[in-house]
């Protein structure tokens, strides 16, 4: 399951320019230094993959506790299902119930503290204007979280989102280079993928969790990652 954090990453960098894209343009890169540029920019990624691989280790920690608790069948359906009704409700239904006012102040904070990197051009600023971006709100990155958990294991965690966040990088690098490479009717046309990707993932998921006995799609052992039956003799 791995491969799809690599092509929901891909796929959801396309929702990414609307979102994050402005933070990508205004980086305080040199814009006379090519090759310096190109550091400062892998140096901004990395800040952004560093905040996912946190994250990721988080959650990847509680999908173990589900796993060593003998739920991980029952976490891969909820999680498939969770994936697919995030992406078919409609935001404004869960703006209603306002889940995330508890952390509001937090996102505020950062917020402050990433507009006030960018009036500096160190390394040491531009990797932390990528870790706070990584940090915020991303319907995209919930969705990518649900995945990790499923890894049910800290390491696979942190791989996941990783490489989701390798996903985006192409896309989020070419708005620092061309800002206006896609028109707006394009952006629109591609972010409609987006939601049939997701439940496409979120499927897989289900179909892991029902143990169909497919190979590598619906395995009837969900023990993925340790031996169920161990060979003591």
């Amino acid at each position: 399951m791995l491969y799809t954090a690599f092509i929901f990453g891909l796929i959801s960098s396309f929702h990414c320019i609307g979102m994050c894209g402005p933070i990508a343009m205004m980086l305080p890169v040199d814009r006379n230094n090519s090759t310096k540029k190109v550091f400062q920019i892998s140096t901004y990624h990395l800040g952004r993959l560093t905040a996912y691989a946190t994250i990721g280790f988080v959650f990847g920690l509680l999908g173990k506790g589900f796993f060593m608790a003998g739920i991980q069948q029952k976490l891969s359906l909820f999680i498939g299902i969770a994936m697919i009704v995030i992406v078919l409700v409609p935001e404004k239904v869960f703006a209603q119930h306002n889940f995330s006012k508890p952390i509001f102040k937090l996102i505020s904070k950062i917020k402050t503290a990433l507009g006030s990197e960018f009036k500096n051009k160190s390394y040491k600023s531009i990797f932390t204007i990528g870790l706070l971006n990584g940090f915020l709100p991303c319907g995209m990155v919930y969705v990518a979280l649900f995945g990790a958990i499923a890894m049910q294991s800290a390491s696979f965690g942190i791989l996941y989102m990783i490489l989701f966040g390798l996903g985006t990088v192409p896309m989020m690098t070419s708005v620092v280079y061309i800002n206006s490479f896609l028109t707006a009717p394009i952006r629109n046309k591609i972010q409609k993928v987006i939601p049939y990707v997701a439940v496409v993932i979120g499927i897989l998921f289900v179909l892991r969790g029902l143990g169909l006995g497919i190979p590598y799609v619906s395995p009837s052992n969900m023990s993925l990652f340790v031996q169920e039956q161990p060979t003591c003799h």
